[in-house]
């Protein structure tokens, strides 16, 4: 129900029990305007600037409907400029839509939502570096997240003389027009214009617009648990993913049969469990002054694959599954970008000819995905050169470097570039299904916005520094995975070690084992050699880790059937397999601000070690009776610090879980 107050020339409006909207002459709630923004990108970094025309506060009023469920209301200044804004209540949804009828059409709008004194935001996509959001002014723009991602840092500084590539706290592959409420709503905007999200004031939310938005949604619910799945009924969850993915490590291996073979053959006799292989190199290899990189043709490289179907028929009938890679680009040098460029599948430019980008070091064309024709090309080779060799999944990679003065099939780049994730992740949704595998083969993505928690299957956190950096390393991995949870997307993972390594920062043995030991209770276990994988330390680098890193499979495995259960209820609820402890003990604000612990399903609590050189780490648990996994003391509410020697992180159980039985046969691993 929809309530409309008014005094002394100004409204207030309640839906339910949330106060949504108070305005004033001297504190409008709307604003209207006219800018043009500025995008310059370099190697999908981008610098946003805007010339601001006008921003002009509505300050005026005028209810023109007023009922339970409806309620309209134009909101305007001088008569000049206006904007109408419906609102309708369906439900615990509360939509709201606004309409220009400003003299002259303007492009920007800035909406603000009242805010409580005490309450904690959490969502706007994937956020690596900070949990909590108040206080935070939040731009959301698809982009590279960054080298580094913290000006204060050496390596920021490096990574942004470089090539402009050292990232910010909040730049993101995946941001997202969406937060959670710890007064227990959340607020989408359905629009794919740059925007910001600014939580700074303790009176108010300010969402700013470069559009106007055609509709923007507000959800409420008794518990926090219950508005994520109102939250991810609107916008989609993920289906449960193959019974064979948790039957070990997804392996990351590149270089060639012989020598994957080779490598899997070690590890095997080594205790490894191994699901699959993961070869990013199946269709081929360069290698650039960046390290290791791709070629970017959609087929298997016959020369360092050879008879690649016949490999993985043999594997498949050992247990072990073939992945690959794909993007959405194609290089230059590749008989498909000259097949998609004479049928004119690709981006354009404003000369009218394909729009060449560079990644790193080496140009590439971007099928257009506005373009039926091109959609249906691309998921033919999917269909054909993918899953038709026998692939059971892959990393769908990129989608972060279209351009805003791109000319497409349909379509205003400027407004697109956000959707293109999305439209990347559809297409390759789409492939798998029409070929009948979906629940058989699974693709994860590292880039997204509104819509692709509807069609992918998972996420990866992307190119981690290999270190123990905050907000570029093994922490930042962590308030990632929570704050996609809160923003509708619950099965996400990480490479093991991270990928970057540039400016001297390379790999070292404890980061890795650390984590891997984290990975182990994560939804999936995957590594990743890096972009130079010569200069940084592998599972099998020497024997300590390839046996610690054995065990810890063997850990992943055991909690296969618990793993299943919390990935089922996210396909059900949206209820994230890793979860902000928050979410089931909303009484307990200690948790609030904690961005570095997790639940894993309801019942394991983790706290990965994130600092090199310790022996121990310091533990919040909330009210409960904790088991600590591998001494079976008890713990109850409080902070704790624990032992956490090498090959046992911080990990505990609730007492009372249906899963204790399972849990006391891990200790013995």
């Amino acid at each position: 129900m929809i309530s409309l107050k008014t005094a002394n020339s100004g409204l207030c409006l309640t839906f339910g029990k949330l106060t949504v909207l108070q305005h004033g002459i001297n504190n409008p709630c709307l604003s209207i305007g006219r800018g043009q923004g500025t995008y310059s990108m370099d190697r999908g970094n981008f610098t946003i600037e805007e010339n601001l025309s006008e921003k002009i506060p509505l300050t005026e009023y005028e209810i023109l409907e007023q009922k339970e469920e409806r309620v309209i209301i134009r909101f305007s200044n001088q008569k000049l400029w206006a904007v109408i804004v419906e609102f309708i209540a369906k439900g615990n949804f509360l939509e709201v839509m606004f309409t220009d009828e400003s003299s002259t059409k303007q492009n920007r709008l800035w909406i603000r939502m009242t805010a409580a004194h005490d309450e904690y935001i959490y969502g706007c996509g994937e956020q690596f570096s900070e949990l909590n959001l108040r206080g935070k002014k939040v731009p959301l723009w698809v982009s590279e997240q960054g080298t580094g991602r913290n000006k204060k840092t050496y390596t920021t500084f490096q990574a942004d003389t470089a090539g402009k590539g050292g990232g910010d706290w909040y730049t993101t592959y995946f941001p997202q027009p969406t937060f959670v409420s710890t007064a227990r709503y959340f607020c989408h905007v359905e629009d794919s214009h740059y925007m910001e999200f600014d939580f700074r004031n303790p009176s108010y939310h300010e969402l700013a617009i470069w559009g106007i938005p055609p509709k923007l949604v507000i959800g409420t619910a008794p518990t926090m648990l219950a508005l994520l799945e109102q939250l991810t009924g609107y916008l989609g969850r993920q289906p449960e993913l193959p019974d064979w993915a948790y039957d070990g490590v997804w392996l990351g291996l590149q270089g060639g049969t012989e020598i994957v073979l080779a490598k899997l053959k070690k590890a095997q006799e080594y205790g490894l469990k191994v699901t699959a292989l993961w070869c990013q190199d199946w269709q081929g290899k360069r290698i650039t002054s960046f390290g290791k990189q791709l070629m970017w043709n959609w087929q298997y490289d016959q020369n360092m694959y050879p008879d690649l179907p016949e490999t993985i028929r043999r594997l498949n009938e050992k247990g072990v599954r073939f992945l690959g890679y794909i993007n959405p680009y194609l290089a230059v040098e590749g008989h498909l970008f000259k097949e998609a460029s004479e049928k004119g599948y690709l981006v354009k430019n404003k000369a009218g000819d394909d729009y060449l980008v560079v990644s790193t070091t080496f140009p590439f064309g971007t099928v257009d995905l506005t373009n039926p024709e091109a959609v249906e090309w691309i998921k033919n080779v999917i269909k054909q050169n993918m899953i038709g060799i026998g692939l059971s999944g892959w990393m769908a990679d990129f989608a972060e470097y279209l351009p805003t003065d791109a000319v497409l099939f349909a379509g205003d780049a400027e407004e697109l570039h956000n959707r293109w994730p999305a439209l990347w992740a559809k297409a390759n949704r789409e492939a798998v299904e029409e070929a009948g595998k979906l629940g058989e083969v699974a693709f994860f993505t590292r880039s997204g916005y509104s819509g692709t928690s509807r069609y992918s299957t998972m996420m990866w956190a992307g190119d981690q520094m290999v270190d123990w950096s905050l907000d570029d390393g093994l922490p930042s991995v962590i308030p990632a995975a929570l704050s996609l949870g809160y923003s509708g997307f619950g099965i996400s993972h990480s490479d093991i070690g991270g990928y970057t390594s540039l400016f001297g920062v390379k790999r070292t043995k404890e980061l890795f084992m650390r984590w891997a030991e984290h990975a182990a209770f994560t939804p999936i276990m995957r590594t990743h050699e890096g972009n130079r994988p010569d200069d940084c330390w592998q599972f099998d680098s020497d024997e300590e880790t390839l046996l610690h890193f054995a065990r810890m499979s063997k850990i992943y495995t055991k909690l296969k059937p618990y793993l299943k259960e919390a990935v089922k209820e996210n396909a059900l609820r949206g209820i994230p397999v890793m979860r902000h402890p928050y979410l089931h003990y909303e009484d307990d604000k200690e948790l609030s601000t904690l961005k570095y612990q997790y639940l894993l399903g309801r019942d394991l609590l983790v706290a990965p070690v994130i600092e090199e050189n310790k022996e121990s780490w310091r533990v919040y648990l909330p009210q409960d009776t904790w088991v600590h996994l591998w001494t079976g003391q008890e713990y109850g509410k409080g902070y704790w610090e624990v032992p956490a020697a090498l090959g046992f992180i911080p990990v505990f159980y609730r007492k009372s879980s249906p899963y204790r039985g399972l849990f006391e046969e891990i200790k013995e691993i």
